[in-house]
């Protein structure tokens, strides 16, 4: 049974589309939500990434999008300036959100405002400033040209793990890696005490993203964003994280009740042997999107397995889903077929108090029906991406 919760965000989503329901039935909602979903699935977000010379923005492109150094999608690094104008690289779970790649800032005439000109300043929703060593002038000169145009930028110092290791060879009797990193911080900060309204957060980090701030600086990011961006940028972002894996249910489950509507109110059929119409293409669809959001597809397990230094098949133990699988249509309609019970409880529960539903009939079994399995498949494949995570801090990391 849906949640309180849940079911109150229903009957406010539900209130919304009211007119069209009592112009045009389901249909008519129905065609409403296949256009807002196309647009969100179109949303674009434009991210930049600056700084020196040296400082790993190549690296930092490649490991914020779950990527190593060699493979096919990856920013090319080196120990030169490898970029010469802005490359733009999208996310393998949602070409939508890109990182650009900017040239390195670390010229002794550089201009900051024909820097942002000459990289097409405009096109970015926010700036990630990246130093390896302290912040510098041309850093703290970027950042108001950034701040006087109107866009955000977030500081992040690289390479903290070098630092660290540094650090324990020259003070082997009194070494305090928490200590260590509190002066790096604070020297960050007193570095860029110029710029107006403060010195902004400044996020420390290593290439292994389930180390020092990187974990923070993606959910800093993810809650900054405006809804519709914050819901693309979610579902981008690798499955390293409780905290990012709860985020992405969430946006996941904000689409179900859209996501049924649509299934039965466009192109549906009758399925055979239940009192049930709708267009399983969207439902297989839909839950292939929640398998590879999760990064429960092989290729992503086995980067977090080669990540935590443990074996795939121990990852893969875990999950305990079928759809891990296969998920096509015969699959789909084995779970209408096992979810038409708890598709009817639903309705039976909604419609007194959501006239919409109330006033469906038939329809509203179908709208059951595909909310209740969509619904059940979304909880239990978000619970095997927790045990997979689960599984991997397990293995000592």
């Amino acid at each position: 049974m849906a949640d309180e919760e849940e079911f109150t965000d229903l009957k406010e989503e539900f209130e919304k589309f009211k007119d069209e329901f009592e112009s045009g039935g389901l249909a008519a909602v129905a065609s409403k939500i296949k256009s807002h979903l196309e647009d969100m699935d179109n949303v674009q977000l434009n991210i930049a990434i600056t700084g020196e010379s040296g400082s790993g923005k190549s690296t930092f492109v490649n490991c914020i999008r779950g990527l190593g150094a060699e493979e096919k999608e990856s920013a090319k690094t080196g120990v030169v300036e490898e970029t010469m104008e802005p490359t733009m690289y999208p996310c393998p779970k949602n070409p939508n959100v890109r990182f650009w790649d900017l040239p390195g800032i670390g010229t002794s005439n550089f201009q900051a405002d024909q820097y942002l000109e000459k990289v097409r300043f405009d096109q970015y929703d926010f700036f990630i400033i990246i130093a390896s060593e302290r912040f510098r002038a041309n850093h703290i000169t970027l950042a108001q040209a950034v701040q006087k145009m109107g866009k955000k930028f977030y500081f992040v110092r690289s390479m903290i793990d070098r630092d660290i290791d540094a650090a324990s060879k020259r003070r082997k009797n009194n070494f305090n890696e928490k200590k260590i990193l509190e002066e790096i911080r604070q020297n960050c900060v007193d570095c860029l005490q110029k710029l107006e309204g403060g010195s902004p957060s400044v996020f420390l980090i290593s290439f292994e993203p389930l180390l020092y701030d990187f974990q923070k600086l993606e959910e800093t990011l993810e809650k900054e964003l405006p809804k519709h961006k914050k819901d693309a940028f979610l579902q981008a972002l690798p499955n390293i994280s409780l905290q990012i894996s709860e985020g992405k249910r969430k946006v996941l489950r904000a689409r179900i009740w859209k996501l049924a509507a649509l299934s039965c109110g466009v192109a549906a059929v009758p399925i055979p042997g239940l009192s049930v119409v709708c267009d399983v293409a969207i439902l297989v669809r839909e839950l292939r999107l929640y398998y590879n959001t999760f990064s429960l597809d092989d290729e992503s397990l086995q980067s977090l397995a080669q990540r935590v230094d443990k074996p795939v098949e121990d990852l893969k133990s875990v999950i305990k889903s079928p759809l891990a699988k296969e998920i096509s249509t015969d699959v789909v309609l084995k779970l209408l077929t096992t979810a038409v019970g708890g598709g009817l409880m639903l309705v039976e529960y909604w419609a007194s108090t959501i006239p919409i539903i109330g006033s469906i009939a038939a329809g509203g079994i179908s709208f059951g029906t595909t909310y209740y399995m969509l619904k059940s498949c979304l909880e239990e494949l978000a619970e095997d991406a927790k045990n997979v995570l689960t599984r991997a801090v397990e293995s000592g990391v």
